[in-house]
């Protein structure tokens, strides 16, 4: 036979459930382990002050002891994020923006060819001096219901005339920009108090590869989405240019809309603010990069003063 061994059909049955018993012992193996990691991120005492990044002034309040009460789905008792997303959710928003640009930023519309095309076609061309509404939507975080205090991208209000802010249960409020900062892409608006959760930040400075990240946002302007995944690389340069400086690269789904939304670590903190992407159609391909959360909380600071 050519050297090929041929086997018995009672000999294949048997290698195929050897398989499929080793199948299932891993993936037992990988559901216990996933257990013990969900069950044991619940013990961390998380300090207010992380050693070289502060909080924010955001008190971060600790997991409860034992984690089932915050990684365990209350009915069937197996693990799940839904308790710990029910306590961060609510302080994202949708971010949508009414800007007004200018056509002449159309190089097209002053090509004498084109325009004979159109009067061709006894279309009137547009004047480049006029300017056109644009709607855009994008995300953010309430990093201070108290005073209405809102975290977005600033690319994402870019122009703005008119900024409205809706939060998970619908409701929705007229915010007004404090200010921003082109070199974090990050601004800060402000809209009436709201009562949220804080959601405190972590010491950004503390990612490794590896570690397990939530991204939440409004992609598409399909409504609030949680994506998850890992940090797939820190201080990753080269991205737009180099003008957002070093920032966290994650496989979590991060799509047009998300911009500006958090990237949230298994205790619940913001450790980024999504900010950019890379894939062939605008879509997401697993590369997705946000700000890290410590150059988040400096650039917050410098545009809040006094506040």
């Amino acid at each position: 036979m050519n050297g090929l061994t041929r086997r018995r059909p009672g000999a294949a049955a048997a290698a195929v459930q050897r398989l499929l018993c080793r199948r299932r012992a891993l993936l037992a193996w990988l559901l216990l382990a996933a257990c013990g990691l969900l069950a044991g991120c619940g013990t961390l005492t998380l300090p207010s002050t992380p050693a070289g990044g502060p909080t924010g002034g955001a008190a971060a309040s600790s997991p409860q002891r034992g984690g089932n009460a915050l990684y365990m789905k209350a009915k069937g008792g197996y693990p799940s994020l839904a308790p710990l997303l029910k306590r961060v959710t609510p302080a994202v928003v949708n971010v949508a923006v009414i800007s007004d640009v200018s056509l002449e930023d159309q190089a097209f519309l002053t090509d004498p060819a084109f325009r004979q095309f159109l009067e061709q076609l006894d279309i009137e061309p547009p004047d480049p001096e006029e300017l056109r509404q644009r709607q855009s939507v994008g995300s953010g975080v309430i990093v201070d219901g108290r005073r209405g205090l809102v975290l977005t991208n600033a690319h994402v209000i870019e122009d703005a005339r008119d900024i409205t802010v809706t939060l998970k249960d619908r409701r929705s409020f007229k915010a007004q920009l404090i200010g921003r900062d082109v070199g974090t892409d990050i601004a800060v608006l402000q809209m009436m108090p709201v009562d949220t959760p804080r959601v405190p930040f972590a010491n950004s400075n503390d990612l490794e590869v590896g570690d397990f990240v939530l991204a939440i946002g409004n992609p598409f302007g399909l409504g609030q989405t949680v994506t998850s995944g890992i940090v797939s690389a820190v201080g990753r340069t080269g991205i737009a240019d180099d003008s957002l400086g070093e920032l966290i690269q994650t496989d979590a789904s991060i799509n047009p809309g998300n911009s500006g939304g958090p990237l949230i670590d298994l205790a619940g903190r913001i450790v980024g603010i999504n900010t950019a992407l890379i894939g062939p159609s605008g879509g997401n391909v697993g590369i997705g990069f946000a700000v890290p959360g410590n150059r988040v909380l400096r650039a917050m600071r410098r545009i809040v003063g006094g506040r």
